[in-house]
């Protein structure tokens, strides 16, 4: 029987460091070797019998060229923060506040048409003959005394981003790296070129791995430190705005877009807004842009007898993965660096044939969050066990075909603890890879829909890792059912009025007012509304929380408020009683009291609402039921194991499904899968300490003892 101790593994080699990677190779069971983003590979190493995956960025480390060509480079469009007028005539100096090593202005004859003022107390787009541009400032006359004006202009970017953060917070000191635009016909030709002579220059590549394609995700950064990142959206598609794009997205759909398609009064396109009608025609044109240009690259690599990775973060902009052109493409595999559960979902669901995890920590002195890693006052093995404990249970639900790191391997000199945990977890992986390849792990027959704005394109993510978004509370529901043997989908408004609720048993909407998450304005649709009341009336379920189906215009504030059973009081019912009750003492379900929160202003809507838990005056926790089916409101979810084992048994309560709960533990801490046709049990400790847990199997109640953190792999029938 395998010990499961090599392969399926990638690890970051390193030149001048030979027998430090050949040595982590046969520890950590490598089978792969690759680059890094400011790491070579040795003949030594090349040459070592491995398989060998090289790093390129398709749209950065071409400066001369940039330099020759300087209108090949990216644009974006930004807006001045919004100034008061106090006389009749006001000065505007773009940049202010930006970071003038990210941006350089665009005032060339072709883009200057593009630029906008606006008085933003008036909401009007102001004429242009009332204001110019010259000496590096935008000079207004006729304005409104105390109004407030903003410009929205172009600007090139002129310092790749990730190039930019690896210098401001690693302390790269190597030539700050541009960006070639592919719509500009020369820079296209010359990236095309420049691949075919990569190609021929590294006969050794097994794997060319595309970090990422074209277009970053959008990060400003500002001048000030005390604001250094003004926005960051990883899923925004500002980045890849240009007057040709512009012009050719205006030939095709027959209307023109304008900067404020962009700017939006300053809060810009982000994911986490319902999408506008103009936006989502733009992103359709963007993608099929970048499968275009993409499947050729890939076709380059294919011609030279080469597979074509993809890393999915940084500059994947416009192939989303479960977009409607990702699979023309014709990527080998998928890359996605993870910190959660529901980002190892989002991999592992991908119409691709190879899935990968990229491990965090990273292999760099400091991590994301700005604190040290792999330096003085690190603890990298306590990291790497934290996310572990996030990315096991949902490896467990789904696998995926391989595991590896990234950066500098010559850090985990000296860190043994952090080796020896990397090693565990290759070998715990293989397990699990290996049981996934014979068959699916069982499940519950519950179907639970996650609906919101995006549907199935942000499958399994709001934009961004856990550690950025952790304040929506849907990206913790999102983390809890990533690990519950439970389907998930995830479904538009338009979908659900199109009957994509017919197979699911529960509806998830979560989010803030007005946001992409919980809807917006799109509750205004009487039929979204009366479709989703219909569902539950017949017997499905329905969990709101914070925020759900919240909608201006209506007679409640939440347009389900008559399927929930609560509604929020937006200070309209200051001269209304609310309905007084009481909490119920035995819930039928765990409660993680720690998961729950207050969303100021929830009211019951009926005294037939049951309250589970409670705020002072205010419900978190109710239960009502509507029809035949039955509906949840949580004021707030934060992901914890209990918390995902209080979703877990929430669903069963609504659904009924109690009696065919089959591989379940009694201790909250430890969740199992259960592999019925090899008879095998897997059983995973969340907790620091020890567990005694019962295992509920259909043959009855299977004792288990586990340690810390320990993934437990149990044949049934054997000692």
């Amino acid at each position: 029987m395998s010990d499961y101790r090599k392969g399926g593994f990638t690890l970051p080699g390193e030149a001048g460091y030979e027998e430090l990677t050949l040595k982590m190779a046969e520890k950590w069971g490598a089978d792969v070797i690759r680059d890094s983003d400011g790491t070579k590979l040795s003949p030594r190493i090349v040459e070592a019998g491995y398989r060998i995956y090289s790093t390129i960025c398709i749209i950065r480390e071409h400066n001369a060229f940039a330099q020759a060509h300087p209108d090949a480079q990216q644009q974006t469009f930004l807006s001045s923060d919004p100034q008061t007028a106090v006389s009749d005539t006001l000065e505007i100096a773009p940049l202010d506040g930006y970071f003038d090593e990210q941006f350089q202005l665009n005032d060339s004859p072709d883009a200057l048409p593009y630029w906008q003022v606006w008085d933003r107390t008036a909401n009007a787009l102001v004429p242009r003959d009332q204001w110019e541009w010259a000496e590096g400032k935008i000079t207004l006359r006729g304005c409104v005394p105390y109004h407030r004006y903003s410009a929205s202009f172009l600007v090139w970017r002129i310092w790749e981003e990730i190039n930019m953060y690896n210098h401001t917070t690693n302390h790269w000191t190597s030539e700050h790296l541009r960006q070639l635009d592919p719509r500009h016909p020369l820079a296209w030709e010359y990236l095309q070129g420049w691949l075919k002579n990569w190609c021929e220059a590294n006969p050794d590549t097994n794997v060319v791995r595309l970090t990422s394609l074209f277009y970053n995700f959008v990060w400003i950064f500002g001048s000030d430190l005390r604001r250094r990142s003004r926005f960051v959206d990883w899923a925004s598609y500002d980045f890849t705005v240009s007057p040709a794009a512009l012009r050719a997205f205006e030939q095709e759909y027959g209307y023109a877009l304008t900067a404020e398609d962009f700017i939006h009064q300053g809060k810009l396109q982000a994911t986490h807004r319902p999408p506008t009608a103009h936006k989502r025609d733009y992103m359709d044109f963007i993608q099929r842009f970048v499968a275009e240009k993409a499947k050729a690259l890939v076709d380059i690599i294919h011609a030279y007898g080469k597979q074509a990775y993809v890393f999915y973060d940084d500059s994947w902009v416009g192939m989303e993965p479960y977009g409607k052109y990702f699979a023309s493409i014709g990527f080998d595999g998928l890359i996605k660096c993870v910190f959660s559960g529901f980002e190892c979902r989002l991999c592992a669901g991908a119409d691709v044939p190879v899935h990968e995890l990229r491990f965090h920590p990273y292999l760099f002195p400091v991590g994301l969050g700005g604190l040290p890693t792999f330096m003085e006052g690190g603890h990298p093995e306590q990291d790497a066990v934290a996310y572990w404990l996030h990315v096991r249970r949902a490896l467990a639900r789904q696998c995926v075909d391989r595991i590896g790191l990234g950066g500098y391997l010559h850090l985990t000199i000296g860190q043994e603890p952090f080796n020896d945990a990397i090693e565990q977890m290759g070998i715990t992986f293989r397990h699990l890879k290996e049981l996934h390849a014979q068959e699916a792990p069982a499940e519950l027959p519950i179907t639970v829909a996650v609906l919101h704005s995006w549907g199935s394109l942000r499958s399994w993510t709001l934009s961004g890792h856990f550690h950025e978004t952790d304040q929506n509370v849907l990206i913790h529901i999102n983390e809890a059912l990533s690990g519950l043997p439970v389907k998930v989908k995830f479904i538009s408004f338009a979908d659900a009025k199109a009957g994509a609720l017919k197979d699911a048993d529960v509806v998830i909407s979560a989010g803030r007012a007005g946001d992409a998450w919980s809807g917006g304005d799109a509750w205004q649709d009487p039929e979204l509304v009366a479709e989703v009341t219909r569902f539950v009336y017949e017997g499905g379920c329905l969990i709101g929380a914070g925020e759900p189906t919240a909608a201006t215009g209506g007679d409640t504030r939440f347009a389900l408020a008559h399927v929930l059973g609560v509604d929020q009081d937006d200070g309209a019912y200051a001269c209304h009683a609310p309905w007084e009750f009481k909490v119920e003492e035995n819930a039928p379900f765990l409660i993680a009291e720690e998961a729950l929160a207050r969303t100021p202003g929830i009211r019951l809507t009926g005294p037939d609402t049951r309250v589970l838990r409670a705020e002072g005056n205010t419900p978190t926790l109710t239960l009502h039921a509507f029809g035949q089916g039955k509906a949840v409101y949580l004021g707030g979810f934060a992901y914890s194991p209990r918390a995902a084992r209080m979703l877990l048994e929430l669903l069963l309560c609504l659904t009924g499904a109690e009696g065919k709960a089959a591989g379940l533990t009694d201790d909250p801490l430890t969740e199992c899968v259960w592999f019925p046709e090899q008879k095998t049990l897997v059983v995973m400790n969340s907790a620091d300490a020890p567990v005694d847990a019962r295992v509920a199997l259909p043959g009855g109640q299977i004792p288990v003892h586990l340690e810390a953190h320990e993934t437990l792999f149990k044949m049934i029938g054997s000692d």
